[in-house]
């Protein structure tokens, strides 16, 4: 074999075990995930809490404020305070300790200030977001499965079509490897959710098609966030937690974004207590 020969024969290889240990990887941790937000309660905000601080301290490493422990530390207690009251406390007081949190992280931060306070912001909206979607006792599983289900398949669904497919890149100088195939196919993999969830009577067949609509593009849209900003600063993964994934923000950066979204609409429509009901109740 040509040495030109051998690279893609060696590129294949290592596109075939980051597969296998994505594949791996995601038997693992998707059951633990459903079933913690099954159980909701404490479980569920202590699970929330630890992914904010691990997107927290990640945005950090990769806008090159990794160990500058005075911005670590205040954002990171601000974060798990707030998880505390999530879990136990009302949610004004967790609100309250956030927005501490964020002032702290502003005033202490020795540069790149702008940058800190962007990635506190982003893991507080995936804290509080994430908690309030699975709140309502009665409907908020269903609302917290649809939202997960729906980045799942935007994902999985865009990543066979893009590698079977193909085709035009979406936005190359960000993301080379996305193509507009890939982000089809992950759009229609996200009806197909929607249509299973209005057979099952879970909701109704319009409005759920419309919502998965939605927190897909979302989803895509903030997966490409977080190739701008790594690109930005030349970083390739977050971190290396998660094998054949990278890091909490790579396997997270779709469903922050989506479950921000669907938090707000939830939230406009049933209140801070009926997000999921108005997600799901039409």
């Amino acid at each position: 074999m040509t040495e030109p020969e051998a690279a893609p024969a060696a590129a294949s290889r290592t596109d075939q075990r980051n597969l296998v240990m994505r594949i791996a990887a995601a038997a693992v941790l998707i059951p633990l995930a459903v079933a913690i937000a099954y159980a909701g309660g404490f479980l569920w905000a202590a699970l929330v809490t630890l992914a904010a601080i691990g997107l927290f301290v990640e945005w950090l490493a990769i806008v090159g404020l990794a160990g500058v422990m005075r911005v670590i530390v205040p954002g990171v207690a601000a974060l798990a305070i707030a998880g505390l009251c999530f879990a136990f406390g009302p949610l004004d007081a967790a609100l309250m300790v956030l927005a501490a949190g964020f002032i702290a992280v502003v005033a202490i931060a020795p540069e790149r200030r702008n940058w800190a306070a962007a990635g506190f912001l982003y893991a507080a909206a995936a804290e509080i977001a994430s908690v309030l979607v699975r709140l309502d006792p009665v409907k908020g599983f269903a609302a917290l499965m649809f939202v997960l289900l729906i980045v799942w398949v935007t994902d999985s669904g865009g990543y066979f079509a893009g590698r079977g497919i193909g085709g035009p890149k979406l936005w190359p100088r960000v993301s080379p490897k996305k193509t507009w195939a890939g982000a089809i196919g992950g759009f229609a993999a996200s009806l197909v959710v929607a249509i299973a969830f209005a057979v099952f009577d879970a909701g109704r067949m319009g409005p759920l098609l419309m919502l998965a609509a939605g927190l897909s593009v979302a989803s895509q849209l903030g997966d490409l966030f977080e190739s701008a900003v790594k690109r930005r600063f030349g970083v390739k993964d977050s971190s290396h937690i998660i094998p054949g994934h990278g890091g909490l923000m790579d396997r997270l950066d779709g469903f922050v974004a989506a479950v921000v979204l669907a938090a707000l609409f939830g939230f406009l429509r049933g209140g801070a207590d009926g997000v999921g009901r108005g997600l799901m109740v039409w």
